[in-house]
């Protein structure tokens, strides 16, 4: 899995799959075969091919006669991943980290970075597998408050069961058990033996292609109700999910056996477990659901791409930082003080633009037919500034109560949803007082003054309803925390804040002949700081802001003008309204669409 610090992530496919198995296999010549090239060479040269070395017990292998150390066999494969992810990137990698299981001793983790050193990879960080899927269930939004118990059953090709708490610095294994003999290599061996009883594979190098075939065929009846399987040497068979899960039936009811006795060791009551979490590829066979459903009183969930999910929490895939997320009791960090200058620069740029909008208004007209002209745009603007800073203060608000420790049944996601819809609330009664006191001010109909007041701020409204909605079902907590994702960038509104204030000043100010110049120079300047302050808004990346900023800022700045002042204030209000549809989209909705590659 490759992961950029932004929490996007690309997997590294091996011919198309996202899984490399770790079998290798030694030729005569030439490099050492990994994966799926060395299971297709396994039938030539059956007596070097090592399936699993990494489940070796022992140092040393003996292979066609050769004494090869089994550190080397594994620092292959790692090489060849190696290869593959810095050829991806196009530069060298300087992150690595490799899951383990929770029951490997010290011994065999200093084994393992032999082996990574061997291949060439900087110091790596072990993270163990069940830390890492719990890791994973935060990032992806489940409710796991400081104090719950879980259970995470790893079924691949061996089982360990862990048992884990929430602490205030992140998860404790409490218990873990293992059988290596209770996962996938075992329903494989089970399968294969059931169909090589009509025709038994005749040397090593047919039982591996028969090993290699079953395997394929039960991952496929995951999908399908039965499979055909080519035997050596025979007609093919067709293998059906009645068989499968008659030769897994013994295998998964051990590994319900292993759950069983980890809560036990544990010393946790069934009743106490916050939810038993399936990964590992044998987590996609529903009988595994089934035999734990039937053996334990807990309904399992299956880890969605359960094979993976271990390699995506080590990455820490769209996960917040662990120390700040132990900060809550229910995975929401407390605000930091510097959000108060979200709130407060949206707030007085607000009422600097109202009070601008109404002192300045532009008289035509004899006494009798005296007819204001007004800045729409600034209106509009005024608006949005007040929605940002109401949904920033009640973010920020909600999400500090709900790092609270409280008896109340109330949970902080509702805390936070109520929030959001009360700031919102609040924004829309301050953008309506706009309307209402502007319109006595100005002596006008208050029609126009609530279409500029409102509407502008409709589509953020509609956002944020949204938003409250997802806080308050827990269905997700954004990366960093509610009031990190309700952030507003402060820069745009400065940027475009005192863009309209000099667009305003340039469009009322007594033009006097030594000071027309500079009242023009004036308003094409608070033009261009719009059109910049509409672009910090739209785009986050430097390069972009540089590339866009530069057009937009021109038009801009050339359409300063009293009848385009209305149209200035819409492009800003539309490109902070695509800012919080983006939000809701990329970090709510699909916060973990793989990112493009770089380049």
């Amino acid at each position: 899995m490759l992961a950029w610090p932004d929490g996007t992530w690309t997997p590294l496919l091996f011919g198309g799959e996202a899984e490399l198995p770790s079998a290798v296999l030694l030729p005569p010549e030439g490099d050492t075969l990994t994966g799926h090239q060395a299971w297709q060479a396994a039938v030539s040269a059956p007596d070097r091919f090592i399936p699993a070395p990494r489940q070796s017990p022992e140092q040393h292998l003996s292979i066609a006669g050769q004494q090869v150390e089994v550190v080397d066999l594994v620092a292959a494969t790692l090489r060849r991943v190696a290869a593959h992810a810095q050829d991806t990137v196009g530069f060298p990698l300087q992150d690595v980290r490799l899951v383990v299981p929770a029951g490997w001793g010290p011994r065999r983790r200093t084994w393992l970075r032999h082996a990574a050193h061997r291949a060439g990879l900087p110091q790596p960080r072990l993270v163990e597998a069940p830390v890492a899927v719990a890791g994973h269930l935060l990032a992806t939004g489940v409710q796991l408050p400081v104090g719950a118990f879980i259970v995470v059953c790893d079924v691949g090709a061996g089982a360990e069961v862990s048992v884990l708490r929430r602490g205030p610095a992140g998860f404790e294994v409490l218990a873990t058990l293992a059988d290596p003999a209770a996962g996938g290599t075992a329903i494989d061996d089970a399968l294969a033996a059931t169909l090589a009883a009509t025709s038994p594979p005749q040397g090593d190098g047919q039982r591996w292609a028969l090993a290699a075939s079953v395997g394929a065929a039960k991952h496929a009846l995951a999908g399908r109700a039965a499979v055909t399987v080519p035997l050596p040497d025979a007609s093919a068979v067709v293998l059906t999910a009645g068989l499968l899960e008659q030769a897994a039936q013994p295998v998964l009811q051990r590994v319900a056996d292993l759950t069983a006795e980890a809560i036990a060791a544990a010393e946790v009551s069934v009743q106490d477990v916050a939810g038993v979490y399936c990964v590992g590829g044998v987590a996609r066979l529903p009988l595994l659901q089934k035999v734990l459903t039937e053996s334990l009183p807990l309904m399992p969930i299956v880890v969605a791409e359960p094979a993976t999910a271990a390699v995506r929490g080590a990455a820490d895939v769209g996960a917040v930082d662990a120390a700040a997320a132990a900060v809550s009791s229910e995975g929401e960090p407390v605000p930091p003080v510097r959000r108060a200058a979200g709130i407060a620069v949206p707030g007085f740029a607000s009422l600097g633009l109202i009070s601008q909008f109404l002192l300045t208004a532009e008289w035509h007209g004899a006494l009798m037919y005296r007819q204001a002209w007004l800045n729409w745009g600034e209106l509009a603007m005024a608006a949005v500034f007040a929605m940002i800073a109401s949904l920033g203060a009640g973010t920020v608000l909600a999400s500090a109560l709900a790092a609270r420790p409280t008896t109340t049944p109330v949970s902080p996601g509702s805390q936070i949803g109520t929030g959001i819809l009360a700031s919102a609330s609040l924004a829309v009664a301050v953008a309506g007082m706009y309307a209402v006191v502007g319109s006595l001010y100005i002596g006008e109909p208050v029609n126009g003054f609530l279409r500029w007041a409102l509407l502008p701020v409709v589509p953020v409204v509609a956002a944020a309803a949204v938003m409250a909605l997802v806080a308050a079902r827990q269905w997700r907590i954004p990366q960093g925390g509610w009031s990190r994702l309700l952030a507003f960038p402060t820069g745009s509104v400065v940027t475009a804040g005192l863009g309209m204030l000099l667009i305003q000043y340039s469009v009322t100010a007594d033009r006097w002949p030594n000071m027309v110049l500079w009242i023009d120079i004036a308003g094409r300047v608070g033009g261009a700081l719009l059109g910049v302050g509409t672009v910090m808004a739209v785009v986050s990346q430097p390069v972009l802001r540089l590339i866009l900023g530069a057009p937009l800022a021109v038009i801009t700045a050339a359409l300063v003008s009293w009848p385009a002042t209305g149209m200035l204030g819409a492009i800003y209000a539309v490109a902070v309204a695509v800012w919080w549809l983006r939000q809701l989209w990329t970090r709510l909705l699909r916060p973990h669409t793989p990112a493009r590659l770089p380049g």
